[in-house]
C-alpha cells in the first residue's frame, strides 16, 4: 500500500470510494462524498493534506484534513476518513491518519481535532479536546466522542470554540 497526495485525476475514484464507505456507516448522513467536493473549493481545502491509500493502482482509502478555526488559531480536521468496506480493519485508516498527521505537523499545524468514534480514534493518539480547553460548536455531543490531537509538542493553548468551513453545514 502506498500513501500518495490526491491528484486531479482521482476525483471520481474518491467520489465513489467516499460513498461506498459511509453507505452502510452507522453515523452517516449519505452526504459526505459531497462534502468532499465542497471542501475541494473551499479555502479550508489543503492539497498536500488530501491523501488516498493505493493498493495494486487502486485507491482503498481517503482523507481529507482541513483547516478549522479554534478561536483565531487555525488547526485541523480530518473528515472525511473512509476506505473501502473489504479493506477496513486492516490498517488502512490509521495509516492514512498517521501520514496526515505527519504532514501537517511538518506544515506547522499545532492540533488536530475530529468529532468520531470514541473507539477508534484514540487507536490514533486523540484524546477529549475538552483536555485542551477545546469546545464543541454541535450540541449534544459527547465529550468522548469529540477529540483532539497535539501535533507539536509543547500541546499549546487551544482554549475555545471550534468553527469549521460553510462546506460542513451545506450537504
Amino acid at each position: 500500500m502506498i500513501i500518495r497526495q490526491e491528484t486531479t485525476s482521482d476525483a471520481s475514484a474518491v467520489y465513489e470510494l467516499v460513498k461506498t464507505a459511509f453507505a452502510s456507516a452507522e453515523h452517516s448522513d449519505g452526504n459526505e462524498q459531497d462534502l468532499v467536493v465542497l471542501l475541494h473549493k473551499s479555502p479550508a481545502f489543503q492539497p498536500a493534506l488530501s491523501l488516498v491509500a493505493e493498493e495494486n493502482g487502486k485507491i482503498i482509502g481517503y482523507i481529507l484534513f482541513s483547516e478549522i478555526k479554534i478561536g483565531e488559531k487555525t488547526a485541523i480536521a480530518p473528515a472525511p476518513l473512509a476506505v473501502l468496506p473489504e479493506q477496513q480493519r486492516k490498517g488502512v485508516g490509521l495509516a492514512l491518519l498517521a501520514e496526515g498527521h505527519s504532514i501537517a505537523k511538518n506544515l506547522g499545524y499545532g492540533i488536530s481535532v475530529v468529532l468520531g468514534s470514541e473507539t477508534y480514534y484514540p487507536k490514533a493518539g486523540y484524546v477529549p479536546a475538552s483536555r485542551f480547553g477545546i469546545v464543541c460548536p454541535f450540541e449534544g455531543v459527547p465529550d468522548e466522542n469529540y477529540m483532539a490531537l497535539p501535533l507539536q509538542e509543547p500541546a499549546g493553548d487551544w482554549n475555545g470554540t471550534v468553527t469549521y468551513d460553510k462546506a460542513f453545514f451545506e450537504v
